[in-house]
Order: structure tokens, then sequence, then C-alpha cells
């Protein structure tokens, strides 16, 4: 017999126990008992769960048995009480006080417990796939990242406990007036939805601390299995609940359209049957419009919510609207507001897109809406279950596949130009290959000083291997002192005529540097790399110009991995670090990032000109790179004039190369290199402090600054919505 107890909690003089027991088979009788100190049977509530996740990992399928408990009791202070599990001939019983559950709640016990967590068939496949896959470093770093995780000051639990309103809060929440106080129709969709679960959708409607809103609701399920009853008893009870028997499937789409049909309110609230919404969420959205008048399209953070209810995990803090993200992944998801008169003009729910049904609505949306404003809050609660697209997403296949065609009608309906819609590092995540008019020349800009051998690896490479053959490169000599290197350069301009050296013969400045070898290209792309590049994806050209060829698109940054194939660079934000740092440093390239952001093409505020394309249209009306920056942030300086253009900074994460960073300069280890460093801070913090101020707005306040890897901020150490502040350096001025 196996067995787990995940959560015990004390409520009210009440003990909750939720786990799971399972026998040799699935058809193994488990029982359970509660007993006092005396060990004399208790009266307690025991309530069967589905666990298909335990199913799958035990018994490589999904069995009707219900493996899962909730089990509750009342306890006196002081007293101890037992679990017993009795299963093929072995009993356990398990010991329980007050004491012992704070003492499994404390943080060491939680780390102790995280690691046997790990220990189990699950863990021991998946690592065996991973190792045979990636090798054993790989493995063993993979490894070193979940133990750190342990570490972390929060499971999301306690922070969710930290930072979720309070009593006093909501209550004022409910007698806040606001200028503008429109109505919300939220609509539900209804097959044969189980009735616990619908009832704590409805419920946490109910709870809602603003007050102007109706439900909609569509029942497309078989006769005889409507929750009609239900229904009709909520909607006696209060007006606001409405709803209609459809008598018939009419789909997803189908009951969506119908339950959208009945709204009258000023905006359509989207909501799933089996999910819930925090207390706040209507009254976030009326604040957000509120400070957003020309608002219609808005949504929020998200969690998951386990199928007993009585867990919330995977929270999803997401970046402000970011139109390339959404192309990768439908990342928006819920909560999802959208103004009733933009639907009536996108349209509803289309009938061809089942499975992905909202992610083309989303699409449409998005699209002609004024302006789309996020909700940097968990104001959803998805419920997780096997058959969900949320936990198991194989077992929603054709979902992916609409997804992809959603994706196509998108590009088709905005006018972009895509050869086609693959599936990315996971179903769905998704890799758009887009089309390339022309064959354009794109001039590489390569600063270099001596180090022929790394230069030579980042040259011949691109022009032996690489397939984008329109190609020139000017490698801009910066002061080498080495006789070989100046041999070098004969012979690789004798064996390739598409490449030529020019000379900088002044101090080093790096933006300087690179703006005299722009004025001797002649590409009408360009493409600045370092020295210490070296080419992985022969077609990381294509890649970065499928992105830079667009009208809305200025630069295109890559994918860079060090030596050993951990990241180097998947993109950058503004903050890390007090002011601006890469992503997902030091992850594996087979490491799964925070909601596999690291394999996502996406907006960021910036990304490095180690390997970086930018239209030379767009470089001249920026003014090239500022050359007061002359070693660090120059990039990203750049980076926020081309935004300040209104166009978007892609990252390309098919365009991997590997970057061995830095090795013709040096580190920044004299009181001079770092005084220089600290002035240049303060420059580019007096050019840009909105951002600084603000907050990154592709990235989410409630993630850390101090960390590369978007995991939960410290509350100890930074309030949620205060921006990382920058110590020991000259006043910047914000």
């Amino acid at each position: 017999m196996r067995y787990h107890v995940d959560v015990v909690r004390i409520r009210e003089n009440v003990i909750q126990l939720n786990g799971w027991a399972i026998g040799k088979s699935p058809d193994s009788k488990i029982t359970y008992r509660i007993e006092d100190k005396a060990h004399r049977p208790m009266k307690s509530k025991c309530v069967p769960t589905r666990r298909d996740d335990v199913s799958q990992i035990y018994f490589k399928r999904v069995v009707e048995n219900e493996l899962g408990f909730d089990i509750r009791f009342p306890y006196k202070r002081g007293e101890d009480y037992y679990l017993v599990i009795r299963g093929d001939g072995r009993q356990i019983r398990i010991k329980y006080n007050e004491a012992l559950i704070a003492k499994r709640s404390s943080a060491a016990h939680k780390r102790r417990q995280k690691i046997l967590d790990l220990m189990n068939m699950e863990t021991v496949h998946v690592a065996w796939d991973f190792c045979r896959k990636n090798g054993l470093k790989a493995l063993i770093l993979k490894s070193r990242h979940k133990l750190q995780g342990i570490d972390s000051d929060y499971d999301y639990a306690e922070w969710q406990a930290l930072t979720k309103p309070t009593d006093e809060e909501l209550e004022s929440q409910r007698e806040a007036k606001f200028p503008y106080m429109p109505k919300f129709s939220v609509v539900i969709p209804v097959y044969r939805t189980p009735e616990k679960y619908l009832r704590e959708m409805l419920d946490s409607i109910c709870t809602q601390t603003y007050a102007d809103w109706e439900v909609c609701i569509a029942d497309g399920s078989p006769a005889g299995q409507s929750t009609e009853r239900i229904l009709k008893k909520y909607a006696k009870e209060d007006g606001r609940f409405r709803y209609i028997i459809l008598g018939e499937n009419r789909g997803i789409a189908g009951n969506t359209n119908a339950a959208m049909e009945m709204a009258e309110g000023d905006f359509i609230v989207l909501a799933d049957h089996d999910d819930r919404l925090t207390p706040d969420a209507l009254y976030e959205c009326v604040r957000t419009l509120n400070e957003h008048p020309g608002c219609d399209v808005l949504y929020s953070d998200e969690d998951k919510l386990d199928m007993d209810g009585g867990a919330l995990f995977d929270p999803h803090f997401k970046p402000d609207f970011n139109p390339d993200l959404l192309t990768s992944v439908n990342y928006i998801s819920h909560l999802f507001v959208v103004k009733r008169t933009l639907v009536s003009h996108c349209g509803g729910f289309r009938q061809e897109f089942d499975g992905a049904q909202d992610y083309d609505f989303i699409f449409r949306c998005t699209e002609n809406a004024k302006e789309i404003c996020h909700i940097p809050k968990v104001l959803y609660h998805w419920r997780c279950h096997q058959d969900s697209t949320a936990s198991n997403p194989e077992s929603k296949l054709y979902a992916f596949e609409a997804g992809a065609r959603a994706i196509m009608a998108h590009y088709e309906r905005t006018g972009l130009r895509a050869e086609k819609v693959e599936k990315g590092v996971d179903y769905g995540i998704y890799h758009t290959k887009f089309h390339i008019d022309g064959e354009p020349l794109v001039s590489v800009i390569i600063p270099n000083k001596d180090h022929t051998e790394d230069l030579d690896h980042c040259i011949r490479p691109m022009l032996t291997k690489g397939t984008w053959k329109s190609l020139e490169i000017i490698v801009v000599e910066n002061n080498s002192t080495k006789p070989e290197t100046f041999s070098y350069y004969k012979e690789i301009q004798k064996e390739f005529p598409n490449v030529r050296v020019v000379r900088w013969e002044r101090e080093f400045n790096y933006s300087a540097i690179n703006n005299f070898g722009v004025k001797a290209s002649k590409g009408e792309y360009l493409l600045f790399m370092n020295n210490d590049i070296e080419l992985i994806a022969e077609d990381f050209i294509e890649e970065m110009l499928g992105f830079c060829q667009r009208e809305d698109v200025g630069i295109a940054g890559a994918r860079l991995l060090y030596e050993d194939d951990t990241i180097q660079h998947a993109g950058v934000v503004v903050g890390f670090g007090g002011i601006a740092g890469h992503t997902f440093i030091g992850l594996h390239k087979a490491e799964n990032s925070y909601f596999h952001r690291a394999m996502c093409a996406q907006d960021y505020s910036a990304v490095t000109a180690a390997c970086m394309m930018s239209k030379r249209s767009v470089f001249d009306r920026a003014g090239g790179f500022s050359e007061e920056l002359a070693v660090a942030f120059n990039d990203i300086d750049y980076c926020m004039k081309v935004r300040a253009q209104g166009r978007l900074v892609v990252y390309a994460p098919y365009a991997v190369l590997y970057h061995y960073e830095s090795k013709s300069r040096g580190l920044e280890d004299t009181p001079e290199k770092i005084a220089r460093f600290n002035r240049e801070i303060a420059i580019f913090a007096r050019k840009w402090p909105e951002i600084l101020k603000n907050g990154d707005p592709f990235y989410n306040p409630n993630l850390t600054l101090r960390k590369s890897n978007f995991s939960l901020r410290d509350l100890k150490k930074e309030k949620i919505g205060e921006p990382y502040h920058l110590e020991g350096l000259p006043d910047i001025g914000f």
C-alpha cells in the first residue's frame, strides 16, 4: 500500500486532511478512520476525490476509482488524534496534534517534504528520460535548480495568503463608489457540470465586492443531465442569475454564444463552469476601467485550483499586452473581460475553432481593441483536472491544432505573412515561421580585438553552414596588437569576398565602434554580433529576419547559450539587478522555464546586442547607439529608443547561438572601469526614469527583480508595486 497526505489544515476547530492511498491494484479497497488518543473511533466526514495524477503515475492509466480523500474532523486544543489507513492487509496509523501540525508547517519540514515528494516513480521516469536525451550533466544541473527552488522563501499558498485582500479591504471595496460603474455580464457555458463545481463558481460570483453584475448561463447538457434544478434555485434567490436550457449540446462555441446573447451588461466576462473568481475580481476590473477610460479589453493573472478546491498552485503572473507572446501561447486565458459593443463588432465564438475558441476570440478582440489593460493580480482560479489542457495538454490535442489555425487566421487578418505555425517546445506552445520577402542584404557588424580563433568560429560557420546567403560581414578592427591578427584579416578576406575589415583607431567605445561599422555597411538589415558568438541554428538569420521584416518590429534578439548549454540570454528585463539583466541565466536549454517563456517568441523591453538584428531605417531614425554609453547598457538604451518609435523588440528563441561572453574585453574589475560602469548606469537611469520607476511592462510586479528565473517576489525585501532601488550610485533623479 502507498499513501500520501498532501495537505493538513486547522480551520475553526476542524482538522482537514487531503491526500491519497492506493493498494496493489486500482480495485484494492482502502478504508480511512479517525481515532482519538485512546484509539477509539471518532465521527469524521470523509469525501472520496479523484486523483487522476496518482493513477497515471502508478497504474499508467486513468481509473474510475476515487483514490483521494478529503477528511475533516473536530479537534480540541492539546488532544492527540490518529488517521488510520487500511488496505491490502496493511494498516498505517498517523498521529496529529496542534504541535505536530505546526511543526509540519515549518519551513524546514516543508523543505524536507518537498524533497520526499520528488522521490516517486514519476520523478524517476522523468529524470531518466531527461538524462537519456540531454546527458548526466544537464540532469545534475536541473536537479540542483529543483533543490534550490525547494529553498525559496515562500511556497505559493503562503505567498497568496500574505498578498490576498484582507476582510477589511474587501469590506471597504463593497462600500466603494466610482465615477464609472459599468455592469458586468458573467457568461458561463454549462455542459454536464458536477453540481459541486458549478455551485462553487456561482458562489464565487455571489461574493463579489462589486455588485453590478449579472450571470448568463446556457446549459447544453443532454436531456435529463441539465443543471436546471440548481440554476432555478440561484435565479429564484437572486434575479441577477439568468439561464437557458438549450436541450442539446451546441459545442463549446455554440453554448457560449447562447449565453452571450443573453447578456445586457456593458462588459462580457468569460468564465468556465467549474472554476472560481476571487471576491475582488470585478472590483479590480472597475477600478482599472476608471483609471483607463478608453480600455475595452482587460485581463488578469490567474492560478490553478486542485480538484477538491482546497489548494491553489501554479500561479501565472503575466506581462502587459504582448502580441508576439500571444501568438506563441494563449497566455491571456483568464480572467478575460471585453466590452459588449466590441463583441458585437468582432462576433462571438466560432465553431470551427472549438477547442481553441477562446484563443480565436481573444485574437479578434485584441486586434480591434482601442486599449488593452492587464491587471497584475490573480483574479481567477482555474480548476485543473486530467481532461483539462491545464494539466494534460495531450488529452486535448485537437485543441492545439485548432489553436494553430486561430494563429494563422490572426496573421491573415492583420496582414502578416506566415509560412506555417508548428508545435513548439510543448503542446500549446507555437513556433511561427514567417515568410521573408526577397533576399535582402544583411550586414553583420562584428567589433574585434585580436582573438582571431574566436572570430573565425564566429564568421566561418555563418558563411559555410548558415542558410542565409545574402550576407556581408564587416569586421571593425579595434586596436589589435598581435601580428597574427592582421594576417588572419588578409586571409579571411581573400577566402570570403563578402568579408571586409575596417579600422577603428580611437579608444574603445562599443557604441561608437558599432556606429562606425554601420557607416561602412550596405545592408538593409543590420546584425550586430560579438566576436565570441558561434552558430548553432543554421537558419538563425531567417528566424530573426522573419520578425524584423514586419512593419511593427524594430529589433529582433536571439537566444544565446553558454558553452555548457545553459542560457546566457533569453531576453532582457529592465529592473533586474537595479537597471537591467538577462532572463533565465544558467537554466539548461532543455529545462522548462517559467511557463516556457525561454522558448516562446515574445516582446521584451530589450535584448542584448551580442546578437541583435535591426532595420537600417530604424537604426538611422534612432540615431544609432548612444556614444555617451561607451561600455554598458548601450544596447538596452538603443532598444528603448526603438520602442519610443512605437516599434516592438522581439525575442526569437529559435535563433539560437553560443555566446562565450566578453572574452575580448575582459571584466569590469578595476576602479576606473567600475567608476565608468556606475556613471553609465546613472546616465541610463536619467534617460529612462519611467520604466525604472513604474516597472517593465513585459515583466510582472509580483515576480522578483533579484533573480532571473521569474520566481515570486521576496515580500521581506521587495514590496509589490515598488521598484528595486539603486544603492550606492550617483543620484539618478527620479
